[in-house]
């Protein structure tokens, strides 16, 4: 039976923000419009991070019930290690989606009834990711989702819960955090190029190869720092963002020198924390500004 810390493991805490970064822009966002609502994003984050907790368990039980985790280089697997049964992980995947669910529901009935479709859709998303007879995921599909469930639709649905519209400052940052999100994963698949071939998952990663998942993952890096210049337009404070760049450059650096199997592991950790410092120093200054 698995212990606490072995299911909080399980949970991939490193993914956290991908969760938060969204939210925290999307509120900056909002506040930028005049439109910030404490509640609505402390809500908005509950219904984010529930969403990638599940997804995480969701991934964990349909891997692991086919076997592709049996041979791991990353981090804990808790069906594919043996640790919890795969009725017990998928429980507590479908636990978490049903408490995004429920949050959900309230913030789409404080601002548009037809947010509950929206919130439909990313639960499908999660589940269907690797879950289901065709997982999109294993056909090359992941990081689109991962674009637009936590770029697009995170950081514009955050913006419109709260300020009742959305505007070009919520649309490009929305597309910086995306891009962001799209890099953690891409280094995740990078790291799993071996054993995903070996498995059959035929993952973006696996599709472009070593040397062309490597530069995706640079591009991607790049976006959001493009984004901030053209956030200027709308504050000179956005320039802060700036401050997130040494470390994006930190987590490239075991992915253009080459790095294979755990060597890669602190190139998901650098983006996600290059990620949240961006989402957190360009909120504020959009909320300032």
């Amino acid at each position: 039976m698995a212990s606490v810390s072995q299911w909080i493991e399980g949970a991939r805490p490193r993914t956290l923000p991908n969760a938060i970064a969204p939210v925290l822009v999307g509120t900056g966002a909002a506040a930028s419009l005049d439109g910030a609502v404490w509640w609505k994003a402390v809500l908005a984050l509950v219904v984010s991070v529930a969403l990638i907790v599940g997804v995480n368990y969701a991934n964990d039980y349909s891997d692991g019930i086919r076997g592709t985790d049996d041979v791991r280089v990353g981090p804990l697997r808790l069906v594919g290690s043996k640790l919890a049964s795969p009725a017990a992980v998928k429980r507590a995947a479908f636990i978490c989606f049903g408490l995004a669910g429920v949050v959900g529901v309230v913030l789409a009935l404080t601002s548009a009834w037809w947010l509950i479709l929206v919130g439909a859709l990313c639960i499908a998303g999660a589940w269907y990711y690797t879950g289901g007879r065709n997982p999109y995921g294993y056909s090359g599909f992941g990081e689109v989702a991962v674009f637009v469930f936590f770029g697009l639709i995170a950081v514009l649905g955050t913006q419109f819960v709260q300020a009742e519209r959305i505007d070009w400052a919520g649309a490009v940052s929305a597309v910086a955090v995306g891009s962001f999100s799209s890099a953690v994963l891409v280094a995740n698949n990078l790291r799993d190029i071996p054993t995903d071939t070996e498995s059959g998952k035929r993952t973006l990663a696996v599709r472009l190869g070593d040397r062309g998942t490597r530069t995706l993952h640079l591009a991607l890096l790049v976006v959001p720092f493009v984004v901030t210049l053209v956030l200027v337009a709308r504050t000179p404070l956005a320039l802060v963002g700036l401050l997130a760049l040494p470390l994006a450059v930190k987590a490239n650096a075991p992915v253009r020198s080459g790095g294979q199997g755990l060597a890669l592991i602190p190139a998901l950790a650098g983006t996600g924390l290059a990620m949240l410092v961006w989402g957190a120093t360009t909120a504020l200054a959009l909320g300032l500004g």
